[in-house]
């Protein structure tokens, strides 16, 4: 008896020395440092130089048999060094990204944990090692903030979301367990010098990750169940009708998703990250060569209502219409045009043009103006069609755009996928509409070239600077976004007044110009009228100048919420944009051109906010000028406003 309260005590004693003893692991730099604790689960405390940021973290999977992370036993711990040069096949900020990191495995039974520390940033996934399928119940992403810090949100009311709602901006103290959920990304203010930006990347045959309060200074994750019954809803979409109470059914022996912190101390840093890229699959396809990402003339936004001397044919649905698309792109020099919906006799029926289209003249046409046609389907009508990518390539279309999909399920995910997977078989671009944000498949499959998941344009009136602001630091942060910029006719939010086909932007002409440069996209749309641009030519002629991939970008003056001001280049030639919020009346910055090479001297062509755009927001004023490296240029923004240049 005496032996086994002696054995007793000596496996208390080794449990509690267990418990405490903790191991950490740096960024390269050393700036940040990720503490770990294994006890009761598998905890563990952010640091950014020796200052907590979150702590008492912890993580869980819960399968339908076990919990994985509850009372972990640890097998092993490895440890890694990487330094990889990357290139993108699409690269939306660089051409080449440098991507350093440490990591922690912890390996359980039947498990690991796989940490990683940047320089910029943290990122782990759960790593199973099971012989079967496995149900997944759900998962602990538990956060905890170490102080009340602000909260930048999105928060829908249901699963059921195109990612279209504005931004919310809440204490972390007042998130509670009742209040709406948010969808990634977010992003954490600490109220001192550091921002973290989470998300995630490499998600695959999984759902979605939400966030939700928990009413305790903290978060955790949730997720939209597996649905297992449909009925129809209309054309466009289709109604879950019964769910499993599971999240995902996948193999036993995967990785999971990335969930990742990407931390800064600086807000620029946030403009300048590519986390999503640097943890995502690279490119599975043997021949990327044929992805040509590039700008689009789209007509929904002011529903294709052409006018004027040279319009001779009643506009709409027809083939006349999109023949003078084609010649507006083409005499612009921009490489597609999008048929939105009308295109085909019936939603459903995509392999059966409208008959007023004369859809094969189209083509060939477009085709002898080197102008591309992309296709705008439902993606009910993909489903239930799911050959229409070998037909479309026969036809000679160039990509499409998928949309209302609204759902961001296990199933879902996987739509997404297989669509990605058989258009680039056929090589065909491909734009989601009505969809989640990325999270790393334009990665594995390239040729899905852009997500919508952002309230942009379409939205008139509702797509304001002062929600759009935040893009560039949080939706445009985690990977490619068609917002659908080029308004020409711009109004003061006070001032709106505006509908279909006459259609406005909120916001100066030169916060539109802006956008161009600022907001990143594959397929980066034209939204307004050919019309319209063709009576602003100048305009025009800067918008077709602006790509769409770029080497580097450098973010020159940005502040969360109120202004950002991004250089970036394609090869010699530097393009700035900048915007403003609505909060002052005019903001002026000193910008040095020393990002410019030496001993070479530069024109700048420039578009900013005119003297009265405060009230009248068309108002611009361009100007020609020569810079050097040695140059400081002053940047004045009006609210709502921006400025937008060319320097080559």
């Amino acid at each position: 008896m005496k032996k086994f309260y002696l054995l007793l005590l000596i496996g208390l004693f080794a449990t509690t020395v267990y418990a405490k003893k903790k191991t950490s692991l740096f960024s390269p730099n050393k700036t940040i440092k990720v503490e770990f604790c294994l006890s009761d689960k598998i905890y563990y405390d952010i640091y950014y130089n020796d200052e907590i940021l979150l702590k008492d973290n912890y993580l869980r999977l819960f399968l339908n048999n076990e919990i994985l992370g509850d009372n972990p036993k640890l097998l092993r711990q490895k440890r890694k060094s990487f330094s990889e040069e990357l290139r993108p096949v699409v690269p939306l900020k660089f051409s080449t990204v440098m991507s350093r990191y440490n990591t922690l495995t912890l390996d359980f039974k039947g498990y690991s944990i796989e940490f990683c520390a940047f320089n910029d940033g943290v990122a782990y996934r759960f790593i199973t090692h099971k012989t079967n399928k496995v149900e997944v119940l759900g998962e602990d992403f538990a956060i905890s903030f170490p102080k009340e810090y602000l909260l930048h949100l999105q928060q829908p009311s249901s699963f059921k979301t195109p990612y279209e709602e504005e931004y919310t901006h809440i204490s972390s103290q007042e998130w509670k367990d009742t209040d709406k959920m948010s969808v990634l990304p977010i992003l954490i203010d600490t109220r001192k010098q550091y921002k973290i930006l989470v998300g995630e990347s490499d998600r695959f045959d999984y759902p979605c990750m939400f966030l939700k309060g928990n009413g305790k200074n903290g978060l955790n994750a949730v997720f939209p169940k597996v649905p297992l019954e449909f009925a129809e809803e209309g054309d466009l979409s289709m109604k879950i009708i019964k769910e499993a109470d599971y999240i995902a059914q996948t193999e036993g022996n995967r990785n999971y998703p990335w969930r990742y912190f990407v931390i800064t101390s600086e807000d620029s840093q946030l403009i300048e990250n590519t986390m999503n890229y640097k943890l995502a699959t690279k490119s599975v396809l043997e021949d990327n060569s044929w992805i040509k990402p590039g700008l689009a003339s789209w007509e929904w936004w002011h529903d294709a209502a052409l006018y004027g001397p040279d319009v001779n044919f009643v506009s709409g649905c027809n083939y006349d219409t999109y023949k003078y698309y084609i010649d507006f792109a083409s005499s612009f020099h921009i490489p597609y045009i999008v048929m939105d919906a009308g295109w085909a006799e019936t939603v459903l029926n995509p392999n059966k043009p409208n008959s007023q289209m004369r859809l094969p003249e189209l083509i060939q046409y477009g085709k002898d103006k080197n102008v591309g046609i992309i296709l705008w389907l439902s993606w009910v009508a993909v489903e239930q069609n799911f050959d229409l990518f070998k037909t479309y390539e026969e036809w000679g279309i160039k990509g499409i755009k998928i949309d209302f999909m609204d759902r961001s399920d296990q199933w879902m995910v996987n739509f997404y996928e297989r669509v990605a997977k058989e258009a680039a078989k056929h090589h065909l671009l491909v734009d989601f509409h009505g969809s989640f944000t990325p999270a790393g498949l334009e990665y594995k499959y390239p040729n899905v070239v852009s997500y919508e998941g952002v309230k942009g344009l379409e939205h008139m009136r509702g797509c304001y600077p002062d929600n759009s602001i935040y893009l560039p630091f949080m939706r445009n942060a985690v990977g490619p976004m068609d917002y659908t910029p080029g308004p020409m006719i711009s109004m003061q939010p006070e001032l709106y007044s505006a509908q279909r086909p006459n259609s406005a932007g909120v916001g100066t002409r030169a916060f539109q110009l802006a956008t161009f440069i600022l907001f990143e996209s594959g397929l980066q749309m034209l939204a307004d009228n050919p019309v319209n641009y063709r009576k602003n030519e100048n305009c025009t002629r800067f918008i077709s100048q602006v790509p769409v991939t770029w080497d580097q970008t450098k973010s020159l003056k940005a502040k969360v919420g109120e202004y950002v001001i991004v250089a970036k280049r394609k090869g010699n030639k530097w393009f700035i944009g900048g915007i403003t919020n609505n909060a002052e009346m005019e903001r002026k910055f000193k910008i040095p051109l020393d990002f410019l090479n030496e001993g070479r001297s530069y024109q700048m062509s420039s578009f900013e906010d005119g003297i009265n755009s405060n009230r009248q927001a068309t108002d611009y004023r361009h100007k020609l000028s020569t810079v050097t490296k040695s140059s400081s240029i002053t940047i004045t923004m009006k609210r709502n406003g921006g400025f937008a240049a060319i320097i080559e």
